[in-house]
């Protein structure tokens, strides 16, 4: 510790940091009592009057997309007795949480976007969770570890915590093997402004002086190296964002909620089954008890704006891909990495993740590269097919199924409008079109709770008098870097000494691991029935131009994979499943400013992870927290009690230093 903060006179102190420091140590004495006591979480909103709780005329909202913003939304709305009429363009629920079924050698399993924790300062999920009275489908992982390649460091284990700031900190210390490498010299001014951002959140000031910088530009400067190595980088890049393109004041607002903020540590549950039996399920099924309806794989095709609010949407069943036009923007890494491999000229490719369309160059038309089978992109060939570096399905360069296990053609559109690095496309099949038909929905309220994508696509498919101020705002936001997910079965287990979600940093690829076969009820009897393991990899936010393709991520996951755990080399692989999309929220430098908040001053309310935030949340949690403040938004507009929402203490303990 006398290494960790060393307070010799080796260099000059001024008098302004010696204030600061007395100041600290004022005030640590002053909330000693968070040592003994644990802190309660914060209440955001409270009505002080005793309003109606239901309303007692008829209202409708239409709720676009499914995932956990729009379901809490329609969760809260639907016991207030709104009718409530969900839309989701996919054919599950849950969004970045949805699961579907798989199977794997005959047997049907479930998989879904890649392992997620419930942490518990999630408190307006937990309440979610309490009401529908679904504990049970929960399980603690008791700690959560760190592991670092190479041998530099040893691994973090982080436990469930009792003690708020500064204790947490002092805790953090004292269990840390690593505490001598922080390289944190509080006599340095750089390194107590380092220390005063992290441990002072004001989200006032914070976004004034962080928010027009990244992560990886704030950090050039004297920075304890030991601090970004074993927290800073692994921490920034679970928020799904990598560090050159995170605002680094959204990385405070992130580490003020998930550590210095709360007193609950870093310790999380995990879902007993899939995401989607486990939380995705029970809400959707109480939004149905309640009255509500719930449509999925339907397309919302227009929004219709009269007098300065929403008068109707209009919106296609069918097929996902149907003959609504939508627009998709240029993959420049990826049409220069084919054309480089193969030397054909004659495709540009648009789309990220597993979202990219193949456009001829020669001719108005483009065929979808995600394959039927099971939803990776195929990649073209040096022969002009096509091929799916998952399961090996083979297509013609027309889109044909030449070899199985896909069984249905990749989905073949035609080019109806093109833009600086973006095209619009429609689907051409005529079955597709004979088999959509086109609805109108008038409500009193909409709800647009779709992701980034989405909300940008219902904005440049809107009608009427557009509000051009939130037409703007939409258009700034961002998309972060993709990620993805490998989930690998072998056919024998491995010992493993660390937490069964461990993150995993300074590798090029992995940021994390997960045994589902130690967690999951499914996944365990088929362990126990198998004697095999099913281990998953999660890459949080990758660089295109390093990994380009679907075959070189596989092919990456697999090598680092044995890195990590070199005994499954002499395992035999039996199956192995790929999600990669492009589709999470963006932080960037500048965007705080600029960002929608939920209510829009009409009866237009947004929701989802991308919304401005007036509290500290992150993940599940901001999306839940989203769902809900819409409903709030709702229920404010017709004299309706809110529903009381909590969060961590809003501020840092020494915000007052900011």
């Amino acid at each position: 510790m006398k290494q960790l903060f060393d307070f010799s006179l080796q260099r000059q102190i001024s008098r302004r940091t010696l204030l600061k420091l007395a100041g600290v140590s004022t005030f640590g004495g002053v909330i000693g009592y968070t040592r003994f006591t644990k802190p309660q979480p914060s209440v955001f909103q409270q009505d002080t009057l005793t309003l109606p709780y239901r309303v007692n005329r008829p209202q409708t909202v239409a709720v676009i997309g499914g995932g956990l913003a729009g379901l809490a939304c329609a969760y809260e709305l639907s016991q207030r007795g709104f009718q409530v009429t969900l839309l989701e363009r996919s054919p599950q629920l849950g969004g970045k949480i949805a699961s579907w079924d798989i199977e794997v050698n005959g047997e049907p399993l479930r998989m879904e976007h890649g392992f997620h924790g419930f942490f518990p300062q999630y408190y307006n999920l937990w309440s979610l969770v309490e009401e529908l009275k679904i504990q049970q489908n929960f399980k603690s992982l008791n700690y959560y570890s760190v592991v670092y390649k190479g041998d530099r460091y040893k691994p973090e284990v982080f436990r469930p915590s009792h003690s708020a700031f500064p204790w947490n900190i002092v805790d953090l210390a004292i269990s840390s093997t690593n505490r001598l490498q922080w390289g944190l010299n509080l006599t340095k001014y750089a390194h107590w402004q380092v220390f005063r951002e992290i441990t002072g959140f004001n989200p006032l000031s914070s976004y004034q002086r962080l928010d027009n910088i990244s992560v990886a530009d704030w950090v050039k400067k004297d920075f304890p190296r030991g601090l970004y190595d074993l927290y800073f980088l692994p921490f920034a890049k679970s928020s799904l964002n990598a560090p050159d393109v995170l605002s680094a004041g959204e990385l405070m607002q992130f580490f003020h909620f998930y550590f210095f903020g709360n007193p609950e540590g870093l310790a999380f549950n995990g879902t007993r089954q899939d995401m989607g039996r486990s939380l995705v399920d029970p809400i959707a099924d109480y939004v149905v008890q309640k009255g509500g309806k719930i449509l999925t794989e339907v397309s919302v095709t227009n929004l219709n704006w009269q007098d300065g609010k929403i008068n109707s949407l209009t919106y296609q069943k069918g097929s996902v891909e149907n003959t609504v036009p939508f627009w998709v923007n240029a993959n420049s890494v990826l049409n220069e990495t084919v054309q480089h491999e193969t030397g054909q000229a004659n495709w540009q490719f648009y789309g990220g993740g597993d979202r990219v369309f193949a456009v001829n160059a020669d001719k108005p038309e483009a065929v979808s590269l995600t394959c039927t089978h099971q939803g990776c992109t195929v990649h073209p060939n040096e022969n002009g097919e096509f091929h799916c570096p998952c399961h090996g399905a083979v297509y013609d360069r027309e889109g044909r199924v030449l070899r199985g296990p896909a069984k249905r053609d990749l989905p073949r559109f035609k080019v109806t409008g093109k833009a600086e690095q973006r095209v619009r496309l429609a689907a051409t099949q005529p079955a597709i079109a004979q088999a959509s038909s086109t609805e109108t929905l008038q409500a009193d309220y909409y709800v647009i709770a779709t992701d980034v994508l989405g909300v940008q696509h219902l904005f440049s498919a809107m009608t009427g008098e557009v509000n051009q101020q939130l037409q703007d705002r939409v258009a700034k936001l961002a998309i972060a870097d993709p990620f993805a997910v490998c989930r690998f079965w072998f056919d024998r287990d491995f010992e493993w000494d660390q937490s069964w979600f461990t993150s995993l940093s300074g590798y090029k690829l992995t940021d994390s691991i997960t045994l589902y076969h130690r967690i999951q009820d499914d996944y365990i009897a088929w362990a126990q029935k198998t004697g095999g393991s099913v281990v998953e990899l999660h890459a949080y936010c990758y660089k295109e131009k390093e990994f380009p393709t679907q075959e070189t991520l596989l092919t990456t996951f697999e090598q680092e994979l044995y890195d990590i755990v070199p005994s499954l080399k002499t395992a035999t692989l039996l199956h192995r499943e790929l999600v990669n999309q492009k589709n999470f929220s963006g932080f960037p430098p500048g965007s705080y400013r600029d960002r929608p908040s939920t209510a829009t001053g009409t009866n237009l309310i947004f929701a989802g992870d991308w919304v401005k935030m007036p509290f500290p949340c992150g993940l599940m949690e901001r999306a839940v927290s989203s769902g809900l403040l819409a409903s709030n938004a709702i229920l404010e507009q017709e004299a309706l009690q809110r529903r009381t929402l909590l969060t961590v203490k809003p501020k840092g303990m020494l915000s007052f230093l900011t």
